[in-house]
């Protein structure tokens, strides 16, 4: 019988089965930010236990809230600082270098299809896009995992999620997976891996993908796996090209992570997306969506754009092609996020800053900020957010504030409008 990717990874990394349908994996890369991680450290020192099992395994950031608002998040971020510097962790980033985790670390080259991925932080499944198994972890599993590299999991089955057809125009990953967490509710993956496939896929870009993984953890699931193929090597090519004598010898070795044509799969789902229309959420659950023109006209005090869902230069390019010489209403707060220092530099290299900030966008540094309502966006009571990012929870993004889940071109479209708006007008 064949295997699923997460299966061909499990068996691959497989150290010990203590317990029946207990495994424990030997981990490929540990990441950490200042807002879980000092929690593990701190517990580690308590215990005498204040050492890591691979400094170049280990991947750290101050991300959450960066730089600093006050004297609390700023020991946060000393503690994590101070225990990179004391084990000599070369890839730590700091203030200045630092970007939105899940978006900085697959820039820096630090992922690989058939890869172990664990952080404190449940959008780790947004690694899954290249073929990895990546998941979010608690603080005993972190703490684990930074002093010996492994991680125990019950291993998850597999619910294979086929997007057929072709997206229409205007309609996007942010889209599409918004589209499935309706279709299958914010339980329908939970303790499972969600792959995806299909045609809409294998047409997708790394980032789309990224996107698509993302957002796994909002149907339960552990973690979402696309297939790696030509377009994982092209984006991995510029960190890989010293290990592989051409493209296609990469794309040979990275396909053993594919899953096999005789795998077998808990569910498999099928979706004809070639119809979808923009989709946004209402209410307090991810799940909780409709297509923007049964919620257009919706008022909003602010738009975001940026987080690990949606910060990328990709994400940016579609947004400024709408409000490129338009200007937002003045009804509205416009906050423009980046996810790391290269997308804000490519960013101002095309003149998309500037696109944003002529609509009248404020344009923040890289950080998760707003997303988790810490800083730069937060809402005030009663307030109205028409967010790129991933979660709509009930004071998500402030006490008492309402987010509006959509993707960045229905953001823009939204900001030029001042309420809910369908951005296929503007394209």
């Amino acid at each position: 019988m064949g295997k699923t990717t997460a299966e061909k990874i499990f068996s691959s990394h497989l150290v010990d089965e203590p317990f029946a349908g207990t495994k424990v994996l030997r981990l490929d890369v540990v990441m950490c930010h200042e807002i879980t991680t000092p929690i593990a450290i701190a517990d580690l020192m308590a215990r005498g236990k204040d050492r890591v099992f691979d400094t170049t395994k280990i991947k750290a950031v101050i991300d959450h809230v960066t730089p600093s608002k006050d004297s609390k998040t700023a020991t946060q971020a000393k503690m994590l600082r101070d225990w990179a510097r004391r084990h000599d962790i070369k890839d730590f980033f700091d203030v200045g270098a630092n970007g939105v985790c899940h978006a900085l670390f697959p820039e820096k080259g630090f992922i690989r299809p058939g890869y172990t991925v664990i952080m404190g932080d449940s959008h780790t499944c947004t690694h899954g896009a290249f073929g990895a198994f990546a998941a979010g972890v608690g603080t005993t599993d972190l703490e684990v995992g930074i002093l010996k590299g492994v991680c125990a999991f019950r291993e998850p089955k597999t619910i294979r999620v086929n997007l057929n057809g072709t997206l229409p125009k205007g309609v996007y990953a942010k889209d599409a997976i918004l589209f499935v967490i309706g279709q299958i509710g914010v339980n329908g993956a939970t303790d499972r891996v969600l792959e995806f496939r299909g045609p809409v896929i294998d047409a997708m870009t790394m980032e789309s993908r990224m996107t698509l993984s993302n957002m796994a953890i909002e149907a339960g699931g552990t973690s979402g796996i696309c297939m790696p193929d030509m377009v994982t090597v092209e984006y991995l090519w510029p960190f890989i090209q010293d290990e592989y004598a051409s493209k296609e010898a990469a794309l040979a070795a990275f396909s053993q992570w594919r899953s096999d044509d005789d795998a077998q799969y808990e569910r498999v789902l099928d979706f004809d997306l070639s119809n979808l229309e923009p989709i946004v959420t209402f209410g307090y659950k991810p799940d909780q969506v409709k297509p923007v023109a049964e919620i257009a006209g919706t008022p909003v005090d602010q738009v975001y754009l940026g987080s690990c869902t949606n910060g990328r230069l990709e994400d940016l390019r579609v947004a400024a092609r709408i409000l490129k010489g338009k200007k937002i209403a003045p009804t509205v707060r416009g906050i423009l996020s980046p996810a790391t220092p290269k997308i804000y530099r490519d960013a101002m290299d095309e003149g998309i800053i500037d696109i944003f900030m002529e609509a009248g966008f404020c344009v923040t540094n890289p950080t998760c900020g707003a997303c988790l309502g810490m800083s730069n966006g937060v809402l005030a009571e009663g307030e109205v957010c028409a967010s790129t990012t991933n979660r709509n929870f009930m004071g998500r993004m402030g006490k008492g504030g309402m987010v509006h889940l959509m993707s960045p071109a229905t953001s823009a479209a939204t900001a030029i409008e001042g309420k809910i708006a369908d951005p296929r007008k503007y394209l």
